[in-house]
């Protein structure tokens, strides 16, 4: 028997949600020393240079909006989409996608998680304890059904496609999407008490302190006119990259390379829903200058500043922050956009260094529901990932990233690995080995079957 590797208990997105729930202490001094280690006086130009495009991408989003989010469909998708779809969703890094799922479908899902949470009342819990809108439950049957559907799994692997590999033999599939256990909302019209200011995921000052992570960032910190050759796409520095430097309880311990959910609902802007920094090409530069440069309240200029070990917004094992204090620049008053509705069977996803947040109040009508369901390619760690999932899942616990408890262990009518019917979602489960084609990834897809099953 594998033994289940859960993490110690903690409440639903454990951590603060907001900065000023955070600790206030300052960061240790040893983090102006890095600083220095990594200043280059050429990242001053960079600095002048990104403030200048930002005011430009600014300007268009506060006219667009919400629509600056490209929305493709789904049959576009299994035709491919045309280099300026590409280049829009690599420049956003978030994308919007319908059709993969029919209607009625999503609907059905959503009904039968309801009935699921309704039946096991007793033993489901979440976030408010008292006024449940984010269900920690991974195992409902409608879940299950998500994540299997061949819609949703053709979308994550074509956007796993968007993604490359600059190191030689990066152990890596990006035309093999694996599942993901994770949560459920079902956010009822009035609620104010679910909301998460913008911010990162994936570490905050672990991007800058960590060697292998701030290989992710290396042409930012060139300086001159190098971060416009930043690949926020290429996955290689990412595989190994230490993201919880801290030991933050609520950190996923793979990569997962989009962010995303299916909607259950028909929601839209101000009814509970996801909002986003629709400009990944430009916002990722800037927060990582961002902690050099001080404004001279005295000149009202913005100087360099390598004295301060703060990196505004950072936490020591926590979320990257961003206020309109920490990071100005970025009208984050005008630019945090909601995504535009959304139907049911619609799929929105976001890069892993997009700003986002959820809003702090719903003022629909109707519940905002949606299954989280991020895109993630099998890697060695994703491999070893799903051996431990596929323990928890036919144990009805949660998965190995989330708190530790009896989960689902009593809930009647819970999915177990028998529910899974398609051989496309009982490979995407760690349930049957994943096909070897020729090809540059065949040995390796070897390799992860041998974790998964053995040789």
């Amino acid at each position: 028997m594998i033994p289940v590797e859960t993490k110690t208990p903690v409440v639903v997105d454990a951590g603060p949600n907001h900065l000023d729930e955070a600790t206030t202490n300052p960061l240790p001094s040893r983090l102006s020393a890095l600083k220095k280690t990594l200043w280059k006086d050429e990242l001053l130009d960079s600095w002048k240079q990104i403030l200048a495009e930002l005011e430009v991408a600014i300007d268009e989003i506060s006219q667009k909006g919400g629509h600056v989010i490209p929305r493709v469909s789904f049959a576009e998708i299994k035709a491919g989409l045309s280099p300026s779809q590409v280049k829009a969703i690599k420049d956003v890094g978030v994308v919007v996608v319908t059709g993969g799922v029919p209607e009625e479908e999503a609907l059905g899902w959503k009904a039968q998680i309801k009935e699921y949470a309704t039946v096991n009342a007793g033993e489901v819990t979440g976030y408010p304890a008292t006024n449940i809108q984010i269900y920690e439950m991974y195992n409902a049957k409608g879940q299950v059904a998500c994540r299997e559907h061949p819609g949703v799994i053709e979308t994550q692997r074509y956007l796993l496609s968007l993604w490359h590999a600059s190191w030689p033999n990066t152990p890596i599939s990006f035309t093999t999407p694996v599942s993901y256990f994770d949560r459920v909302r079902i956010r009822q019209p009035g609620d104010t008490t679910f909301s998460l200011d913008p911010h990162i995921d994936n570490g905050s000052v672990e991007r800058w302190e960590d060697t292998t992570y701030r290989q992710c960032y290396k042409e930012i910190l060139k300086g001159g006119e190098a971060w416009k050759h930043h690949d926020a796409f290429d996955v290689s520095p990412r595989l190994d990259a230490v993201q919880d430097m801290y030991d933050n309880s609520n950190q996923g311990s793979i990569f997962r390379a989009w962010q995303g959910w299916v909607s259950m609902s028909e929601t839209g802007p101000d009814e509970g829903t996801l909002r986003v920094l629709p400009m990944l090409r430009l916002a990722i530069p800037y927060i990582i200058l961002r902690p050099f440069f001080r404004l001279d309240e005295t000149t009202n200029e913005w100087v360099v500043d390598l004295e301060n070990p703060e990196f505004p917004g950072s936490l020591l094992g926590g979320k990257q922050f961003l206020t309109t204090k920490t990071h100005p620049h970025l009208k984050l008053d005008k630019t945090m956009v909601a995504i535009p509705t959304v139907k049911p069977g619609d799929q929105v996803y976001w890069h892993c260094d997009i700003v986002h947040e959820v809003e702090g109040h719903h003022y629909g009508k109707n519940d905002s529901s949606v299954v989280y369901s991020p895109a993630v390619p099998l890697t060695i760690k994703t491999a070893r990932y799903l051996r431990q999932q596929r323990v928890t899942f036919e144990a009805g616990l949660p998965g190995p990233d989330f708190p530790k408890g009896p989960g689902e262990t009593k809930c009647i009518g819970r999915a177990t690995p028998e529910d899974v019917k398609t051989v496309l979602g009982r490979r995407a489960f760690g349930l049957e080995r994943f096909e070897v084609n020729e090809g540059d990834d065949a040995e390796f897809i070897k390799t992860a079957n041998e974790i998964l099953v053995g040789a």
